[in-house]
């Protein structure tokens, strides 16, 4: 570990400092504040971009105290800020425990607690201490992920705070803690485990978005579930491919089952009217049966993991229905459903995305031009500085300024993996997939929600949306990066 390695080169930090992605950081910092100005600026009030009481002017302090932040963290020994991963930890898991208590109700959420005139969200800095805690966890203890034991306590280390801000009613950044996960899979989580992850969000779409249309004019088929059923039959086929070394149970496991469904399908719609639907639960029973007898003659646990992964599916499908109606609020049950197509709620649920993609959409090629959006003028943006500020690039910038910002972000997440791989120990190397994992699931989600691809779940976007929690938030997370990679050479070889 690196406080075990005190020697140093006679490198400075600047000289090692990777000057590139501090560039990013401040291109994005500025194109950011154009952005709240465009969203917050009112001609008929005459407000003025630098004046600290408007947003634009209350948005400079917090890039300056940012750029502060960052150049103090520079400064900072990073062996020390390894040495204190774990207290960092801790404390933010207490602060989040008791965020409820102190917490005043925003809009139903119970996760910014107010000091003096500002307001900070504990959440979006309790990531860079889980990301501390997760990477020294990992490193100092030589945790295998491919163990199942290791993996528990890793994922323990990142759920117990998604637990605690869930319990804030901030379900969206509770769900940013998932991007741990793709740090999991560089440092040798089975794959599989990403690919359920992936199936549940298949079946949980195609189960609600299908689930009263009939198959092909079959009043008794299901489409969404029959389409979902032939996907766990088609996965758990796959899975014997990649997974097991018999390459025959796999093809008389597929060809069965494919051929059984097209001709129960047939036989259902020409000759007698039954849901075929039963004929896949035979064929998934018998499948599941034959893993588990192979599991034994074999004495390869992998056939009963895949017969698992078959049952689990089933049963994840079919609670689905109970999910969505009794689990979820009904703002979010709103959300899914508009965003399935479900329903057509333009004055409630679906608004929001409608007005940002007309605002998007005006702009066109090239833009409307710094402060003349008409969209984002006459407020028809809800959150438009915040959650929704990608529409305010789309309609002053066009085409080309989301495409710039795009380019951007694709460009600060590859040069990520780039640093993060070239770090000499596994401290670094994790620490920096868990910036570049949450980073990544940001733009995607706040992007993808504002074009109406993903739900609208509240999160930010990265150095764009107003405010000095998310902002500091993830200044802290980079520059303690940029801090270790700027001492990857002091090891002397």
């Amino acid at each position: 570990m690196a406080q075990n390695n005190p020697n140093r080169k006679g490198e400075g930090i600047l000289r090692n400092l990777d000057w590139f992605t501090l560039f990013l950081f401040v291109a994005l910092l500025a194109m950011g504040w154009m952005s709240v100005c465009g969203a917050s600026y009112d001609f008929e009030e005459g407000t003025q971009l630098l004046d600290f009481g408007s947003r634009s002017g209350m948005q400079i302090i917090w890039i300056l105290t940012s750029l502060l932040l960052g150049t103090v963290i520079l400064c900072i020994d990073d062996r020390i800020v390894e040495s204190f991963s774990y207290i960092i930890y801790i404390g933010f898991v207490v602060l989040l425990a008791v965020t409820p208590f102190l917490a005043h109700d925003i809009k139903g959420s119970l996760s910014w607690i107010k000091i003096g005139s500002f307001s900070i969200q504990p959440a979006e800095f309790a990531k860079f201490g889980t990301a501390l805690c997760i990477a020294k966890a990992i490193s100092s203890f030589n945790l295998k992920l491919e163990k199942w034991r290791d993996l528990l306590i890793s994922g323990i280390i990142v759920l117990l705070p998604m637990g605690l801000i869930v319990l804030q009613k901030e379900t969206g950044s509770a769900l940013v803690y998932l991007a741990f996960f793709f740090m999991f899979y560089r440092e040798g989580m089975a794959g599989s485990i990403l690919f359920s992850g992936a199936a549940a969000v298949l079946y949980f779409v195609v189960g609600i978005r299908y689930a009263e249309e009939p198959l092909w004019g079959i009043a008794q088929i299901s489409m969404g579930e029959f389409f979902v059923l032939a996907a766990i039959h088609l996965f758990s086929s796959i899975m014997m491919w990649v997974y097991t070394p018999l390459r025959g149970p796999f093809l008389r496991v597929l060809l069965i089952g494919s051929l059984t469904y097209i001709f129960s399908v047939l036989f259902c719609k020409y000759m007698i009217p039954f849901n075929a639907c039963w004929v896949q639960w035979a064929v998934l029973a018998v499948m599941t049966i034959y893993l588990f007898c192979l599991a034994v003659r074999e004495r390869l646990l992998g056939y009963a993991l895949i017969g698992i992964f078959a049952l689990g599916s089933i049963g994840f499908f079919y609670s689905v229905d109970y999910v969505l109606n009794e689990v979820m609020q009904r703002h979010q049950q709103a959300r899914v459903r508009v965003l399935l197509g479900l329903e057509d709620d333009p004055r409630g649920a679906g608004y929001n995305v409608i007005q940002a993609k007309i605002a998007i959409g005006s702009g066109g090629l090239n833009g409307k031009g710094f402060l003349n959006g008409t969209q984002t003028k006459l407020k028809y943006v809800p959150e438009q500085d915040t959650d929704f500020i990608f529409c305010t690039v789309g309609e002053e910038e066009g085409f080309v300024g989301c495409t710039l910002v795009l380019v951007l972000f694709l460009a600060l997440i590859l040069r990520l993996i780039h640093l993060a791989e070239r770090q000499p120990l596994r401290f670094g190397r994790i620490y920096g997939y868990c910036v570049l994992s949450i980073f990544m699931f940001h733009v995607f989600i706040n992007v993808g929600m504002v074009l109406g691809l993903t739900p609208v779940i509240g999160i930010p976007l990265p150095f764009f949306s107003y405010g000095g929690s998310s902002l500091w938030g993830f200044t802290i997370l980079l520059f303690i990066f940029l801090r270790i990679d700027a001492a990857r050479n002091r090891l002397l070889h």
